[in-house]
């Protein structure tokens, strides 16, 4: 029988702020409000992410970048909330939010996290925060009840200098949130921090229509023009939304999951991959999404399972965000008694496309296609992927895939 093909994608993004050497969601109002904020932040996330990925794929040399778009602009904007002066001015300008206030910023998340958690249907999509608290360090009580109120916080708290059981606490409290995907994110805490910042998000997906786990067969990915690894290759025939980008000289293939998520595969031709990175900007998602058409497609595509970490201080300090980890940091709303600076951002996130071993619904369909040969794509070479939530119009994953085989 043909099982169903699922995925799940994951990301943490960890916060750790030290001291420095020098309500639900229910108002209709505020709904509202938080509703016309988020349209007018959510393009600004888009240029943010891929600001972000160019930064990445700078140091990446090779290797697979994946990360959460969403999940970074979240954990900044819940250290916006805390921010103050130029700190909270670099914070704003580097995730373009320069035309809201704070308060709009927390009604957008509010209102996006209202329908991230409505958005369930047939997938599992949970994004939240937890504030992980040192003994003896007393954050605002205005601080904590906005996490909790528009950002989905929880509050905990741990002994730092006990670091071992804080880094024991931190990493299972993790493992808990990401369905025990993300184990390792926590390393080396230094005994002086106050308080830690993390931000989780969990995907998992089944296919709107699955492949078929007997058509798999092996096949050669190229990493390099004259390298290659062995995968297993998934197949399927039918109507796909499709495009080809003669401008960026790109291959678009939109794979929905049930529920309100798309998997967008953008597979540059031979040699152009360079040339689609340094152009790609927030108006090509949105082009390609408008342009792509249902088409009779022969898809191959690699099965995989990767894991990306990334150390983010020096990609967040390149886009403008400099104040925040030196002397001259800002988080007054954070604590008026403690001056703190951002020690260290670390973001993990794994991304696993393969066949759960869940069998299909007993249900039949049947698609009309056209009376023409299919077209062959074949994804064998390095691709960007993105994983789309699409009430929000969020990116909630993207990468690159220069290596499907686990390392």
């Amino acid at each position: 029988m043909c099982r169903i093909l699922a995925s799940y994608a994951l990301a943490a993004l960890l916060l750790a702020v030290v001291w420095a050497d020098h309500n639900p969601y229910h108002s209709s109002k505020h709904s509202h409000e938080g509703e016309m904020a988020w349209h007018t932040l959510s393009p600004h996330n888009a240029v943010f992410g891929i600001t972000l990925y160019k930064h990445l794929n700078a140091e990446a040399a090779g290797d697979n970048i994946f990360y959460s778009p969403l999940g970074i602009s979240t954990a900044l904007s819940v250290l916006s909330a805390g921010a103050r002066g130029d700190t909270h001015t670099q914070l704003f300008s580097s995730l373009g939010y320069s035309t809201l206030n704070q308060t709009q910023v927390n009604e957008a998340y509010a209102y996006a996290f209202h329908m991230l958690n409505h958005s369930q249907d047939n997938q599992q999509l949970e994004v939240g925060n937890s504030v992980v608290v040192g003994t003896g360090f007393n954050p605002l009580p205005d601080f904590l009840n906005s996490i909790r109120q528009y950002y989905m916080g929880e509050v905990f708290n741990v002994d730092f200098e006990n670091t071992s059981e804080a880094q024991e606490l931190i990493r299972q409290h993790i493992a808990t949130k990401s369905h025990g995907k993300l184990q390792d994110l926590v390393m080396d805490l230094d005994p002086q921090i106050s308080m830690v910042l993390i931000n989780w998000v969990y995907f998992k997906g089944q296919w709107e229509r699955p492949f078929n786990k007997n058509l798999t067969t092996k096949g050669q990915f190229y990493v390099a023009e004259n390298a290659s690894v062995e995968v297993d290759m998934m197949k399927k025939t039918g109507l796909f939304d499709y495009y080809y980008d003669h401008v960026n000289h790109a291959t678009v293939i939109l794979l929905p999951y049930k529920g309100n998520t798309s998997m967008m595969i953008v597979l540059p031709d031979e040699g152009k991959m360079v040339a689609l990175e340094d152009s790609i900007n927030k108006n090509s998602i949105r082009d390609w999404h408008k342009s792509s058409f249902k088409n009779n497609i022969n898809l191959s595509m690699p099965k995989f399972s990767i894991s990306a970490e990334a150390s983010l201080d020096e990609a967040l300090k390149e886009m403008g965000i400099t104040d925040a980890f030196g002397e001259e940091a800002d988080f007054c709303g954070i604590s008026e008694e403690v001056e703190l600076r951002v020690s260290r951002v670390s973001h993990q996130a794994v991304l696993s496309v393969d066949e759960t071993g869940t069998e299909a619904a007993a249900a039949t369909t049947i698609e009309m296609v056209p009376l023409s040969l299919p077209s062959d794509v074949i994804v064998n070479r390095p691709f960007m992927v993105f994983i789309m939530e699409l009430s929000t119009g969020s990116i909630v994953f993207m990468g690159k895939i220069s290596n499907p085989t686990p390392l």
